[in-house]
């Protein structure tokens, strides 16, 4: 989908990450291999990367965590315990933009990150322990809610870990949006695993498009729709990135799964919904048409 220059076995290895990656996530909104598809999207940015010792770190911390469990533990204590104590993983307040904050592997490399990708540690190591745990979309700071042994918490992965009760999700809500900001449940409602992952390839592309790097935006909205090719949104956006990058090829392709999905969806209800995917319809069309002249 993207036109980022690449040789024949780069461009065959590519699509075998992105299938990859679309198989992991295909499932729909049950649970999805967080840590697997972390790699895969690393991988997909570092072609050579080795993830071998990455998934070896990962069993090392999941086997800590459950030998603290064993001798009675609590969860989010075991988990504390290990990843940010034993380990050292936490938000990286100095450099929060730079793109590694966002990529699992160099997470792991540096123990540091954004609060989605240091989540998909603490996600990956409760789960394996049987616990249940999930993404929480809180507004402007993402967190994890863990329920395990008859107890539930509220875990911010960002700072150590640190359970947060209402009082303090409330002072953080206040804190990003204002003092008139009250705490509703919608703030604590869970993401499915796809949502957490397209949440982290999101931070990169606003930050490469903040930078003007539109190919780079466009490699990641490709692994964006490749984690949720259903979602003709992602397809509209790659076709315009594409198109600026002169990506002609691509951009077509893009716009044409757009439509498609689009003709196959039902009738929106909401009037403004309509109208959007009405207007969205029209430019794809007219886009797709120009584009397609300059191939002829």
């Amino acid at each position: 989908m993207t036109g980022s220059p690449t040789t024949p076995d780069s461009k065959s290895s590519r699509q075998s990450l992105l299938a990859r990656l679309t198989e992991l996530c295909g499932a729909g909104d049950v649970a999805v291999d967080v840590v697997e598809a972390g790699l895969v999207l690393s991988s997909l940015r570092r072609p050579n990367l080795e993830t071998g010792p990455y998934r070896a770190h990962l069993a090392t911390l999941c086997e800590e965590i459950g030998a603290l469990s064993r001798r009675r533990r609590a969860p989010d204590d075991a988990l504390r315990e290990v990843l940010a104590q034993g380990y050292g993983y936490r938000g990286d307040r100095e450099t929060y933009d730079d793109l590694q904050n966002a990529d699992l592997a160099a997470v792991i490399d540096r123990r540091r990150g954004l609060p989605v990708a240091l989540s998909l540690v603490w996600l990956h190591a409760a789960r394996a322990q049987g616990w249940n745990c999930v993404g929480v979309a809180f507004p402007g700071h993402f967190l994890v809610l863990l329920d395990a042994d008859g107890a539930r918490s509220v875990l911010d992965p960002f700072n150590e870990g640190v359970a947060l009760e209402p009082p303090d999700l409330r002072a953080l809500l206040k804190a990003m949006h204002g003092k008139d900001a009250e705490l509703e449940p919608r703030h604590l409602a869970p993401m499915s695993d796809r949502d957490v992952l397209l949440r982290l390839e999101n931070n990169i592309k606003i930050r490469q498009l903040r930078g003007e790097d539109t190919a780079g935006a466009a490699a990641t909205v490709e692994r964006m729709a490749a984690i949720a090719p259903e979602r003709m949104e992602l397809w509209f956006e790659a076709g315009t990135l594409n198109a600026k990058i002169d990506a002609v090829g691509a951009a077509c392709r893009a716009f044409e799964r757009f439509l498609d999905l689009e003709a196959r969806q039902p009738a929106a209800r909401d009037p403004e919904v309509a109208a959007a995917r009405v207007e969205a319809r029209r430019d794809a069309t007219a886009l797709l048409h120009e584009l397609r002249r300059q191939l002829n």
